[in-house]
């Protein structure tokens, strides 16, 4: 062995910290006590679930005065559709039954609830015999012939 080998100095040190392990609470206070200069920012909408900036026209939205309603079937169609449904025998049930809808929406209907759909209103004609949609409401339905 020379002299020389004497002299070098081997440094054996761990490997650098990663950057996630840096930015533990633990990590930053180390590094205050150590005089470090530390720079911490926040990300914008950090932590929060929201995946887009709310919209621009939301104070307009909020100075509107109009109550935005869904039309409903009008009270007329819908004393035809109980005295229809009465005239046959039928319950609320056995409409719903013979539409295929829940007995739900046949109530609604007959309470002015429901919003107006062409198709029940047409099953329901079909069933009870007396039109609901049309100029012609409160006339006795006939279904078109079929050639």
């Amino acid at each position: 062995m020379s002299e020389s080998d004497w002299d070098t100095v081997t440094v054996l040190r761990k490997k650098a910290p990663k950057a996630s392990t840096l930015k533990t609470e633990t990590a930053v206070n180390l590094a205050r006590r150590q005089g470090i200069p530390v720079e911490t920012s926040q990300k914008f909408n950090a932590g929060t679930n929201k995946q887009h900036a709310a919209p621009k026209n939301t104070a307009k939205l909020d100075r509107e005065t109009d109550e935005l309603k869904h039309r409903t079937v009008s009270h007329d169609v819908a004393k035809l559709i109980m005295q229809g449904r009465q005239s046959k025998g039928l319950s609320q049930k056995d409409l719903a039954t013979k539409i295929c809808e829940k007995p739900q929406i046949v109530n609604d209907y007959e309470a002015g609830r429901g919003i107006p759909n062409n198709l029940i209103l047409g099953k329901m004609e079909r069933v009870i015999g007396i039109k609901l949609r049309g100029k012609e409401i409160g006339t006795p339905f006939t279904p078109p012939e079929h050639k």
